[in-house]
């Protein structure tokens, strides 16, 4: 594929997202956006570190710290890791029609497809974990930055999950396109409401409420 999205400029990855080029697509987009929110989480942890006022939580502030920059790499290796997905299956879409591999072929690339924007959901499910806890124990100071990141996650989350559907649909084994269908609707019915809830207490505390 080239040069690594991820290793571009902001400017470059949003011109590139923004043309005619097949990728990234929204499944990069997904992922990089729930890169932000785990980094947001990152961000209110590292400010917390050293303030007296939070010292008894440092060993708790300090271990989301580690687990959410795993995740903040992870999701941005999925960025490309989408990518990657996406050429075979556009490459089986080319097939003539009436080639009798063009079927098991387009099978095969569609469920390969559907694997990364899968453990989006699964990471950014991670991410919304952490957020909750960053804010029960982080810096009050950061709490916007805390709620910022959980509707990164949400948004990821509602995005990736997209890009789940788009390839089920075309399968033909429906017993595999199903249980896919199941897990994306279970991590976003769950964690889209976690990410909701952190990001609707956040704005009660900033607003007074």
């Amino acid at each position: 594929m080239g040069e690594q999205l991820t290793g571009r400029s902001c400017a470059d990855f949003t011109a590139l997202l923004a043309s005619k080029a097949p990728v990234p697509g929204g499944g990069g987009a997904a992922a990089l956006v729930g890169a932000l929110g785990a980094a947001l989480c990152s961000m209110a942890g590292n400010f917390t570190l050293g303030r007296k006022k939070y010292a008894a939580v440092e060993p708790d502030i300090q271990a989301l710290l580690e687990e959410g920059e795993q995740v903040r790499v992870r999701l941005l290796t999925l960025v490309d890791a989408d990518a990657e997905a996406f050429e075979p299956l556009s490459r089986a879409y080319s097939i003539p029609k009436d080639d009798p591999t063009r079927e098991t072929v387009l099978e095969q690339a569609a469920q390969r497809a559907c694997a990364a924007p899968v453990e989006m959901l699964e990471q950014c499910a991670r991410a919304v974990e952490l957020l909750e806890q960053m804010l029960e124990k982080g810096s009050v100071m950061l709490a916007s930055d805390v709620g910022c990141g959980a509707v990164c996650c949400r948004a990821a989350m509602e995005c990736a999950a997209m890009n789940v559907y788009v390839n089920t649909r075309t399968l033909k084994n429906r017993v595999v396109a199903e249980a896919l269908e199941r897990k994306a609707d279970g991590l976003l019915k769950e964690y889209g409401a976690r990410a909701e809830a952190v990001a609707g207490q956040v704005t009660a505390q900033l607003r007074g409420r």
